[in-house]
């Protein structure tokens, strides 16, 4: 397929808004760069995560206009039937990986209390490893890496997915008012670090992997807090128990 085919297919995938802001992104030589090296990539056999229609699910299920909280991960699991679109999430019937675990340990113990936003009595567990009931309600969960090669993680970093997922940071940023930004680990601190603090909230943690939850993601209560602040700016708070 020609460049221009490609790029067509590529913003025909999209949902409209986000087809709209990032046109011109997509024109950018990096992205021609990119699209030249995952048909590279697929000509060799290699096997790709996500499936090319999920590899924009994140943008898919959460419009720019409805974003109120962006959780940046790094890059797609890269095990079978694992990735689809949306960072840490797996699909229902999939078990759930360490850090998923770990995020599910926060959030249960974090609404547990009736007194915040969204909190109930003993939270149950989500019923699944999907996320996309958090996508849903506003929760943009975007990996910094939007496809990895099977078997090899962090394959495709340095291919210009970061310059591309970069640019969708900053457009939640410009376009939208008192986001909640997520950010668990040095390298989604840095992906946030230009995110503008007066307009928005920025909660730091470290990653939830089972090499650094301890460290103080867990008792973080990112969940909650974000509710707080969200609650605090006329909108309704997130269900973080919902599952797809």
């Amino acid at each position: 397929m020609s460049g221009a085919g490609n790029r067509q297919a590529d913003r025909a995938r999209l949902q409209a808004s986000w087809k709209a802001a990032l046109a011109d992104t997509f024109e950018q030589p990096f992205m021609g760069a990119l699209r030249s090296f995952l048909a590279t990539e697929k000509s060799q056999g290699k096997v790709i995560y996500p499936p090319g229609p999920e590899i924009f699910a994140a943008l898919d299920a959460t419009p720019l206009p409805a974003v109120r909280v962006v959780i940046i991960g790094q890059d797609p699991y890269h095990g079978p039937n694992q990735a689809h679109g949306l960072c840490f999430s797996v699909r229902p019937g999939v078990r759930p990986p360490p850090s998923l675990e770990n995020i599910f340990k926060e959030v249960v113990s974090d609404m547990s209390d009736p007194g915040v936003p969204g909190g109930r009595v003993d939270a149950p567990r989500p019923a699944n490893g999907s996320l996309l009931g958090w996508a849903r309600q506003g929760v943009l969960l975007l990996n910094a890496v939007l496809t990895v090669e099977r078997g090899r993680a962090g394959a495709h970093q340095n291919r210009g997915w970061e310059q591309f997922t970069d640019r969708v940071v900053e457009l939640v940023n410009a376009e939208r008012e008192h986001v909640v930004f997520m950010l668990w680990g040095s390298y989604a601190q840095k992906k946030g670090q230009r995110v503008d603090r007066r307009r928005h909230e920025v909660l730091t943690a470290p990653h939830p992997s089972p090499l650094s939850a301890h460290r103080g993601f867990f008792g973080c209560r990112h969940f909650s807090r974000a509710n707080r602040y969200l609650v605090a700016h006329g909108q309704p708070p997130i269900d973080w128990l919902a599952t797809d």
